[in-house]
């Protein structure tokens, strides 16, 4: 069984990242278990000062969940042409640990429009040593949806479809790691 961990980068309610890595989770194929964290509104400020044995509980919590996963799956927003200072804050989290070096990551997207983020969020995680799979880029467009519009798209058939594919390309992608 592959263990992927999906990280929404939007803090709000009716995220379409945060319904994208849900329908993730929902469409698994059956060899692959996605996990969805919901913490990153809980992560402290990072503070190197705060690493080691003062790593605050919820910082630890991602720390632990990132090394045990195979893989990670990230869907981020982008505000102001960059990456949300709450998706960077949990990263940085991980930049001193060896949670990130090698480990399998995807990005997945809710809007067409995030390029700018999109682009920063590949360079700081590969950066970070993850290993990036870019083969099996997934993108459907929820931007401007209201949450029942959101459910309708991610249940369409072709667009289940394509969730499904998108994790087992990248499932196949971390078993040749």
């Amino acid at each position: 069984m592959i263990e992927i961990l999906a990280v929404s980068g939007s803090l709000r309610a009716a995220s379409t990242n945060s319904a994208l890595v849900a329908a993730l989770a929902a469409n698994a194929p059956a060899d692959c278990r996605v996990t969805v964290y919901a913490g990153l509104g809980r992560l402290p400020i990072f503070n190197p000062d705060d690493e080691g044995e003062r790593t605050p509980c919820e910082a630890a919590t991602l720390i632990d969940a990132v090394t045990r996963a195979d893989g990670l799956v990230v869907s981020c927003p982008e505000y102001a042409h960059g990456v949300p200072g709450g998706m960077k804050n949990a990263l940085d989290w991980l930049v001193s640990r060896d949670a990130a070096v090698g480990k399998p990551a995807m990005l997945v997207h809710a809007s067409p429009r995030s390029l700018y983020a999109r682009g920063a969020l590949a360079e700081i995680m590969r950066t970070m040593s993850f290993a990036l799979y870019e083969e099996g880029a997934l993108e459907i467009a929820l931007l401007g949806k209201k949450p029942p519009e959101m459910e309708a798209i991610l249940a369409e058939a072709e667009n289940r479809l394509a969730m499904r594919n998108a994790v087992q390309g990248f499932a196949d992608f971390i078993r040749t790691r």
